[in-house]
C-alpha cells in the first residue's frame, strides 16, 4: 500500500498560547516535544518568532510568544526527528532577528499575512529561504477574500521560492465543499506548490475539513493536542494520528500528553466548541467578540443577546432621548 504523504504540524504551543498568553512551563514544552517525537509527528510549532519591539504587550507574554534561539537550545538540547517550526506575522517581525538556519534550532518558518500583504510576506519568505529555512505562506481569513484578490495573489506566489502555501480557515466558517473548491483553485493556479491547511473548530468541522484536505492532496496538516487553540481551537492532533491511513504515527504517546498535560490544563483554561464561537463562525466573523463574551462572568452564556447584537445593528446603540 502507498504510504500517506501527509505531514502533521502540531501547533499546541503557538496557537494554544493564544488561550493562556503562552504561559507554558519549560517542562510542559519539553514533555510535549518528547511525546510528539515519540508519536512520529513531523513538526512542532514551538511558538512565534515575532519581534517584541514591534508588538504591544510583549512584557506580559510567555517566552513562546517571542522565541529566543539561546533559550530554545536550553529547552530542547537534543532534537529528535520532529522538526521545529515558528510563525511570524507580517509587520511584527524584524528580519534581522532571524538567525541563519545553520545557527538556529528552527527548521521551518511560516509567514502569516492577510491577502493585502502577500507581496510583503513573500519578501520575508525570500529572506528566510535564503537563510536556509523551509518556508510556508499562510494566507489568513480566506473566507473573506474576493476572487480577484486571490487571483492577483496567485500571480505573485507562483514564481516565488515559498515551499508550501496554506489554506487558512481563520474564522472556522468553511465547510467541506468550500475546502474542495479552494483546494481545486489553489492547485489549478499554483501547480508547482505544495499545500497546507489550518482549520478552526467553530462549526465542529475542523477534523472533517482537514480530512477532506488530506484526501485532496494537501500535504501539511495543522493540528493541536486536545484541539487547544484560539477560541474554538483547532483540529485535534490525536484524531489525525489515529485516523490517517498508511501513516507512521503512534497514538499512545499522544494519549500520555493528553493525560499528563492537556486534561489538567483544560480544567484551568477554556477552549473548544462553544455556542458563541459557533455564532461567529456561522456569521463568518473573527471570534474576538465571542472571546470577550466568554471572558465576562456575568454574560458569558447569554447567547441569544449575543446573537442579536451581532445580527441587529440597532441593538448595539442606546439612543439618546
Amino acid at each position: 500500500m502507498k504510504s500517506n504523504q501527509c505531514k502533521i504540524v502540531d501547533c499546541t504551543i503557538r496557537d494554544g498560547g493564544l488561550v493562556n498568553n503562552w504561559d507554558f512551563s519549560i517542562e510542559f514544552v519539553q514533555q510535549l516535544y518528547a511525546g510528539l517525537n515519540e508519536a512520529g509527528v513531523d513538526y512542532m510549532e514551538i511558538g512565534y518568532k515575532n519581534s517584541p519591539k514591534l508588538l504591544k504587550g510583549a512584557d506580559s507574554a510567555g517566552p513562546w510568544r517571542f522565541l529566543n534561539d539561546d533559550f530554545l537550545r536550553k529547552v530542547i538540547p537534543q532534537k529528535g526527528n520532529t522538526k521545529l517550526s515558528a510563525l511570524v506575522d507580517v509587520g511584527r517581525v524584524d528580519e534581522n532577528d532571524i538567525l541563519p538556519r545553520s545557527e538556529s534550532m528552527l527548521d521551518l518558518i511560516r509567514v502569516a499575512c492577510y491577502i493585502k500583504d502577500v507581496d510583503k510576506a513573500l519578501q520575508l519568505v525570500q529572506v528566510f529561504h535564503d537563510r536556509g529555512y523551509e518556508t510556508t505562506l499562510n494566507i489568513m481569513a480566506l473566507s473573506n477574500v474576493m476572487d480577484h484578490e486571490l487571483l492577483e495573489a496567485f500571480e505573485l506566489i507562483k514564481d516565488s521560492v515559498v515551499d508550501v502555501v496554506y489554506i487558512v480557515d481563520s474564522y472556522g466558517s468553511l465547510d467541506n465543499n468550500d475546502f474542495r473548491h479552494l483546494i481545486d483553485k489553489f492547485k489549478t493556479h499554483l501547480p508547482n506548490k505544495r499545500l497546507g491547511v489550518h482549520t478552526h473548530n467553530n462549526m465542529q468541522l475542523a477534523f472533517a475539513n482537514t480530512l477532506v484536505a488530506a484526501e485532496n492532496g494537501v500535504e501539511l496538516l495543522d493540528a493541536s493536542v486536545y484541539g487547544m487553540g484560539r477560541a474554538a481551537g483547532n483540529c485535534p492532533t490525536e484524531l489525525l494520528v489515529t485516523h490517517l491511513k498508511n501513516s507512521k504515527y503512534h497514538l499512545r504517546p499522544i494519549l500520555e500528553i493528553l493525560e499528563n498535560l492537556m486534561i489538567p490544563l483544560r480544567e484551568k483554561e477554556e477552549w473548544g466548541y462553544l455556542i458563541p464561537y459557533m455564532i461567529t463562525g456561522t456569521l463568518d466573523e473573527h471570534p474576538r467578540s465571542a472571546m470577550a463574551l466568554r471572558a465576562s462572568e456575568e454574560d458569558k452564556d447569554k447567547v441569544v443577546d449575543f446573537y442579536d447584537k451581532l445580527t441587529t445593528p440597532e441593538v448595539n446603540f442606546n439612543k439618546k432621548k
